[in-house]
């Protein structure tokens, strides 16, 4: 309401309408018209009698007094409506107006009716209930307060850390302590949690922990990509409160302290030898405390979840969560990556790529630009094992899916028995059989470029060496020709002996051996 009574008296005291204006904080327009019309209608202050502001505008402005007023809203009726699910102000609004036209009445337009249903929200104190919509939201969070555990065998006694989730609408709560507070414990909290509830909340609301948020800026936050994983398979939406901001999590915060008296330290004075020993009797705490009566309504926090809450929780995934590791690996040579000494095949054409690797208990996963490339049954037991998949081998490749050291060893048998021993080595020489089949078809093939015998005969020589020759002294004694002067000193050996049986002497047949004629004797007739 315009204050006609004030700008006619400052008029009178002869202040200007420019200062009438930024006095009263209304327009000069507003000011100038109302002196103008008092003027013609020769009203002046001080008035002979009392008049209240909306008299004076009957009177200077009989046809703005009339106009229609606008119908007041039901707030009272907005504001239980408010709590229930998916219900906004916009879409009461719409309801609002379409109700006014049809009783021929004017509406509110939407930033008045807002203004108006926030007003009465203060003047009641009901502003808490518009937050609070049943299956909306899930406020989640570690205590402050620690609990312990004691070691049995040193005496130490051991934090446990607790973990608090809340529902807002109803209050109902559950609480599970842990060892540490990483990715692990957080993950498998949240899983509990929903198992506790039976079923899940539109929005989960966490603080701003690292092991729930990578990255917080004010206008997009970051969140950690396995606790991402884990809201899409539960088909909710991670909005974590804002830094500094408690009352966006104010549930949380507020079931915190109560918990931190009606479990933590209820159990103070009790000794506990681990953590499951701990969380049984914190469930059984926690069970008291969510049948404990409102004092300032009627019911508990278990009977309003059941009564109010529950039906609107989203129901549970057929499988809970698998917890998931994700790490960056860049693709080998070999086409191969390493997971915990376990080597795992993805396509070829990704050599030296960087790819995202997502680990769980069960399944390897490999992705390139968020596309699955590769997936593999996860290996346990003896390091250094392989997991291959033809299709990821090149054509070239893929030849030798076929071949098995029991192939190689035949192959060698038809050049040799020494080949064959050559090639048992080699295979026996490698953790992995595969990882000696190239250094098998390697030897094999020198065959084809020295010939048959050679080889036979380098294997012959190195085994003289070596128990566990491999391709390498092999190809050396070839390329030397090492095995060449095993022959002839075979030969010669062959010659000596059947020289001696015939009882002639082999003396003269080498030139680098002295005759008697040398040391100035004649040889005997």
């Amino acid at each position: 309401m315009i204050k006609y009574n004030e700008i006619l008296r400052l008029q009178s005291q002869g202040i200007s309408g420019r200062g009438i204006a930024s006095s009263l904080g209304c327009s000069r327009n507003t000011v100038s018209k109302t002196i103008q019309k008092a003027k013609e209608m020769e009203i002046a202050h001080p008035f002979k009698k009392p008049i209240t502001d909306g008299e004076l505008e009957e009177i200077l402005f009989p046809q703005k007094a009339n106009l229609p007023t606008q119908k007041q809203p039901d707030y009272d009726y907005i504001h239980k409506e408010l709590a229930k699910s998916s219900v906004t102000l916009s879409l009461l609004w719409h309801e609002y107006c379409e109700l006014c036209r049809s009783a021929n009445e004017m509406p509110y337009m939407y930033t008045q009716f807002c203004k108006r249903y926030r007003d009465y929200a203060k003047r009641t104190k009901a502003t808490m209930r518009i937050h609070h919509k049943p299956g909306e939201k899930l406020e989640v969070d570690w205590a402050g307060q620690t609990a312990s555990i004691i070691d049995n065998i040193t005496g130490e006694v051991i934090k446990a850390y607790v973990f608090v989730a809340a529902l807002p609408y109803s209050s109902f709560s559950y609480v599970e302590a842990f060892l540490n507070r990483d990715m692990e414990s957080w993950i498998i909290a949240h899983v509990n949690a929903y198992k506790h509830f039976g079923g899940i909340t539109k929005i989960l609301v966490p603080d701003n922990l690292k092991t729930g948020v990578d990255k917080v800026s004010w206008y997009s936050t970051t969140i950690n990509k396995t606790y991402h994983e884990m809201a899409t398979h539960y088909d909710t939406v991670v909005i974590p409160a804002r830094v500094r901001r408690p009352k966006d999590k104010a549930t949380a915060e507020g079931t915190v302290g109560i918990i931190s008296t009606w479990i933590i330290a209820a159990l103070r004075k009790r000794r506990f030898f681990g953590i499951n020993e701990l969380n049984q009797a914190m469930k059984i705490q926690l069970d008291i405390f969510n049948k404990k009566p409102f004092q300032k309504k009627e019911g508990c926090r278990l009977s309003v979840f059941f009564n109010e809450e529950k039906e609107t929780l989203i129901p549970l995934p057929a499988t809970p969560y698998e917890l998931a590791v994700w790490k960056t690996a860049t693709v080998q040579f070999n086409y191969h990556i390493t997971v915990d000494k376990m080597h795992y095949s993805v396509p070829y054409e990704y050599i030296k790529h960087k790819v995202e690797v997502r680990i769980t208990r069960k399944v390897i996963e490999v992705f390139f630009n968020s596309n699955r490339i590769a997936s593999h049954v996860r290996m346990y037991g003896k390091a250094w094992k392989y997991s291959t998949i033809v299709e990821h081998m090149p054509d070239n490749h893929k030849k030798y899916t076929t071949w098995n050291g029991e192939r190689f060893i035949l192959w060698a048998e038809q050049i040799g028995s020494n080949t064959a021993i050559v090639v048992r080595a080699i295979l026996s020489s490698h953790k992995i059989e595969q990882q000696g089949y190239r250094s098998c078809m390697g030897l094999l093939k020198l065959a084809d470029r020295y010939s048959v015998t050679r080889l036979e005969s380098s294997c012959k020589k190195a085994l003289s060496y070596t128990p566990s020759p491999n391709y390498r002294n092999i190809q050396t004694i070839l390329k030397t020709g090492s095995d060449k002067f095993t022959e002839d000193k075979d030969n010669s050996s062959s010659l000596n002996n059947s020289s001696k049986e015939s009882g002639k002497s082999t003396s003269n047949n080498y030139g680098f051996i002295r005759g008697s004629a040398y040391y100035g004797r004649k040889d005997d007739d």
